[in-house]
């Protein structure tokens, strides 16, 4: 949407481009909203039909917003697509110190009990025959 803005076409051109592109749900709902603006609705409860999802809610808002007080709206997309990248990287990042966590338990329920056999035990016997047998 935000390439399409910052060619020149207007919004509701943009948000059918972008509903093509993305096929689906969030498709069918982006080009209902177009569809809406090019036949002159009002913006604001346009974009509010978005909000309903969570994973909208926010373009939902800054289309509004936007609408509202005419702010660059090829700017406010760009603010939540990077947004949205630097989240999904955050994520990510966790997501893969996390496995090393979870790692530790199988891990530990393998090398434990050998350790115990091997290196305990043998100790523990050779202290305990020498203590009994003087």
């Amino acid at each position: 949407m935000a390439a399409c803005l910052l060619a020149g076409q207007p919004v509701s051109a943009a948000t059918e481009i972008a509903a093509d592109a993305l096929a689906g749900p969030l498709g069918q709902r982006l080009s209902w909203v177009s569809r809406q603006l090019r036949l002159g609705a009002d913006p604001d409860p346009t974009w509010a039909f978005l909000a309903r999802e969570p994973a909208t809610a926010q373009l939902s808002r800054a289309m509004s917003r936007a609408a509202q007080t005419g702010a660059p709206v090829a700017d406010v997309l760009t603010r939540l697509a990077n947004d949205a990248r630097e989240s999904t990287r955050a994520m990510s990042v966790a997501a893969a110190r996390s496995v090393g966590v979870k790692a530790v338990a199988p891990l530990g329920l393998c090398f434990l009990p050998a350790f115990v056999l091997l290196g305990i035990i043998p100790i523990v016997a050779g202290l305990a025959t020498a203590i009994t047998f003087p």
